[in-house]
């Protein structure tokens, strides 16, 4: 299989990534033929997986206005993905040039387009780090000098703690970050959810769809919940992701009640 240029060298192209099957829901081109299969196996037997995608999408982008309307300054994006239009960065410096952004992800195809898109630009960067480890992570945030933890931070956790395994802690790994960030920090998330379809969450957690090396975990609407442990949530609080603060029309992409993803906003105070 030939490596196309864009992919960094030694970067697994027999198993499909979660940021790359992402990247193909959504119609980008930063994806190999197996993440492409998977996604096209996944959509066959859910077949409004891509509306997911775009609701997943829509719901990223209120939740950063909501935060640069409360004052929210600095954005850190841990796991991030692949790049696509309406990017962090882009919604942040639309209102304000001067802010900054870090995404940081576990995927190299991820943060090597992410250093493409934003050479020259001084007030965002990408950085290769693991949210399994904490510790480790914070400190290369703070290497970079993009992220003051002593100022209030955005946190955005977008679709990628269902992918942590209750093995691995991932209310621990939240817990982690919390209590790094300042007060006056905000902290979103989104996460795909059994609460609602719990057979079509079945279906796209089997081992014949999910063929990474990265497992995906549904979780209830009270295992979801638990992720907020220590942040006073927003109003509405955790509900699917086009039901929360939705702008338009064109946020939704799924009918309420038929969402496999729920997500939320909280504060730490």
């Amino acid at each position: 299989m030939d490596r196309p240029v864009w992919a960094p060298e030694g970067v697994d192209m027999q198993h499909p990534s979660p940021a790359r099957m992402y990247d193909a829901l959504l119609g980008g081109s930063h994806n190999f033929a197996v993440d492409r299969d998977a996604a096209e196996l996944a959509t066959r037997l859910v077949p409004d997986l891509p509306r997911l995608a775009l609701s997943n999408r829509a719901f990223l982008r209120r939740a950063v206005r909501f935060m640069l309307d409360a004052g929210i300054r600095q954005f850190l994006d841990v796991g991030s993905g692949i790049p696509t239009a309406g990017n962090v960065h882009e919604i942040v410096h639309e209102l304000d040039p001067e802010a900054t952004v870090l995404y940081v992800d576990i995927d190299p195809v991820a943060v090597a387009h992410s250093r493409t898109i934003l050479a020259g630009n001084v007030r965002a960067g990408a950085i290769e780090a693991d949210l399994r480890k904490p510790a480790d992570l914070v400190a290369a945030v703070r290497e970079t000098g993009l992220i003051d933890f002593d100022a209030p931070v955005g946190l955005l956790l977008i679709a990628v703690l269902h992918l942590v395994p209750d093995i691995d802690d991932p209310v621990g790994k939240v817990t982690a970050l919390r209590d790094v960030v300042a007060a006056g920090s905000y902290i979103a998330i989104s996460h795909l959810t059994s609460e609602l379809r719990p057979d079509d969450a079945g279906k796209l957690g089997t081992n014949s769809v999910n063929q990474s090396k990265v497992g995906i975990h549904f979780r209830s609407k009270d295992e979801i919940v638990a992720l907020f442990e220590g942040w006073d949530s927003v109003e509405p609080g955790v509900v699917e992701l086009p039901l929360w603060r939705p702008e338009s029309e064109r946020d939704q992409h799924e009918k309420p009640g038929r969402s496999l993803g729920m997500g939320g906003v909280a504060i730490k105070k």
